[in-house]
């Protein structure tokens, strides 16, 4: 598979005729032939189709893999057809795939979609709506407030007179749809910031003046948001973008469930207002934590913030659709009080990747970061892009809104129902191996674990602090080595993180600790599959005991 200087067809386009034909239809009957063979594997057989020809790893290095991507120069002639285009991407491409979609890729927020995803993400490829304006969108532009609408109903469930009011209101906005999380959450901040360092006599706010401006009218040195310490890194990344800098996203401490400390945020509260020079513009509560899935306590967090007139972003990315599901939306309760919430349209809606939504309880609370051009987005018009980030957008709300026709909130609520209760169940299978030692129990469907033999378990409760570290640097190594031949072989895929001992594991010293991640959301994925992957990882154990992986392994070869 050489991805190297290709033989050139003069005869593919050799004139404005040729060209128009590949820019209009197939080439001829037989590529139409082909193309519609190869493209109803993905359109009607999408799982068999990436079992039989995506693995979850294939067993070849990156360094090879990169080796055959190293050509740079572009072709001034074409070099294959269409059918021998895609016919190349099933060939070469699609076998180095990850198949995320296999019940036993059970480590990352990225797993099967529905095959109809392809069908609804086709249709939104060819239409090629451009949701930046009314003009390229029509009633696409009408179709997105109205979803945006049900979404926030889902989350803030406030008066039909409300939304009778604003579902179609051209001078407000309950939201909007973007790439994915790390933008929404942005988006939040940003309207955080401004609303916090807006204007008023004298200033015309930080949007239009900057940061030292709005600094000196408001007589601060600093801004901060405070955020859990299992916030995900896309709030890091705000701070940088947004100005105040990355430090001033500052980490809360979270117990031994992995939720925000209540009395942990009101001494950083404290400790914020001590100078009188820091303000604080907003307090991130998350609804589901990308590591440990957990959901941090809401509705005591908005109380906080209405009591110190904070913004109060809660970060349900991950966790949102459990508002789906009659059996667990309890555990989002809270949510409904937030100032603005992100959700991830391509985690548990199942949506194809790239899409991300942003909710604000306020409906004028998007006015903050509205932007006009004479050219798309003037004043006075009803484009949906003068209040987003981002300018051209493709038509996520369509793909959406068909989701939820098909399925419905109950289907969905299946989904979310399925991957809780498997997650529970998992824990359970976890506790009953000597081998394994479960780290965070889950409350959602995300649970993580290690690999820790019984007799070191039993050490460990009266070590020392330095033995512990020490036994906790053979077993991070020994994770992180079963982990990584797990991966390799190809078979199945946990993910792994590192978290605190010492959170983990009240009363015992301060310390790192490698842990096993897995997130389960794949509706294929069931305890038997489950009961596999620990039997895997407890034949690599014995393997790394008799010294044939990691560090011994990597020893003998060199002697």
């Amino acid at each position: 598979m050489k991805n190297s200087n290709q033989p050139q067809n003069n005869e593919l386009v050799k004139d404005w005729i040729g060209l128009i034909q590949v820019f209009t239809c197939p080439e001829d009957a037989e590529t139409r032939a082909t193309l519609v063979g190869l493209m109803s594997q993905i359109l009607f057989e999408l799982h068999d189709f990436l079992i039989k020809s995506v693995g979850i790893t294939e067993e070849i290095s990156l360094k090879d893999l990169a080796d055959d991507y190293t050509q740079t120069v572009l072709n001034k002639c074409p070099e294959k057809k269409l059918a021998e285009v895609v016919t190349g991407v099933f060939d070469t491409i699609a076998p180095h795939a990850v198949n995320v979609a296999s019940p036993y890729f059970v480590g990352h927020m990225t797993a099967a979609i529905p095959y109809f995803m392809v069908h609804l993400k086709a249709i939104v490829a060819a239409l090629n709506q451009n949701v930046v304006k009314l003009e390229t969108s029509k009633v696409v532009s009408v179709l997105e407030k109205q979803i945006v609408a049900k979404i926030h109903r889902m989350i803030f469930n406030l008066s039909d007179e409300f939304y009778k009011e604003h579902v179609q209101n051209t001078d407000t906005s309950l939201g909007s749809f973007m790439e994915g999380g790390t933008t929404a959450n942005l988006t939040a901040l940003w309207v955080a910031r401004n609303k916090a360092l807006g204007p008023k006599e004298g200033f015309a706010g930080i949007e239009k003046k900057g940061l030292v401006e709005a600094y000196r009218a408001y007589g601060v040195d600093r801004c901060v948001v405070l955020v859990s310490r299992r916030a995900h890194y896309s709030f890091r990344k705000a701070g940088g973008l947004l100005g105040i800098g990355n430090e001033n996203i500052i980490p809360v401490a979270v117990d031994q469930n992995n939720r925000l400390k209540i009395d942990a945020l009101e001494e950083a509260i404290a400790c914020a207002k001590q100078d009188g020079r820091t303000k604080i513009i907003a307090i991130v509560g998350i609804a589901g934590t990308t590591e440990t899935g957990t959901v941090d306590p809401l509705r005591d967090i908005a109380a906080i913030c209405a009591r110190e007139n904070i913004h109060f972003h809660a970060d349900a990315a991950w966790g949102g659709p459990t508002l789906m599901s009659d059996r667990y939306k309890h555990l989002l309760d809270g949510i409904q009080l937030a100032d603005s919430v992100t959700i991830d349209g391509h985690k548990q809606f199942y949506m194809p990747m790239g899409c991300g939504m942003i909710y604000f309880k306020n409906p004028w609370g998007l006015d903050a970061i509205s932007y006009h051009a004479n050219y798309v987005n003037r004043r006075g018009s009803v484009d949906l892009g003068i209040r987003t980030l981002a300018g051209s957008r493709e038509a996520n709300c369509l793909i959406l809104d068909s989701a939820i026709k098909i399925m419905g909130t109950r289907g969905y609520g299946m989904l979310i129902e399925h991957g809780i209760e498997l997650a529970a169940a998992f824990a359970e299978e976890i506790e009953s191996r000597p081998l394994f030692q479960l780290t965070t129990r889950p409350e959602l469907n995300i649970l993580t674990y290690r690999v820790c033999p019984p007799e070191l378990q039993t050490e460990m409760k009266t070590a020392s602090a330095q033995r512990i570290d020490e036994i906790n640097d053979e077993l991070n190594e020994l994770n992180r080595t079963i982990q990584q031949e797990q991966r390799e072989a190809g078979k199945s895929f946990v993910s792994r993180t590192v978290l605190e001992q010492d959170t983990i594991f009240p009363g015992m010293p301060p310390g790192k600790i490698v842990v096993l991640r897995s997130v389960l959301m794949n509706p294929l994925t069931n305890i038997e599959i489950l009961k596999d992957i620990l039997d895997e990882q407890e034949c690599l154990y014995e393997l790394w005991r008799l010294g044939e992986i990691g560090l011994e392994k990597t020893r003998k070869d060199r002697k």
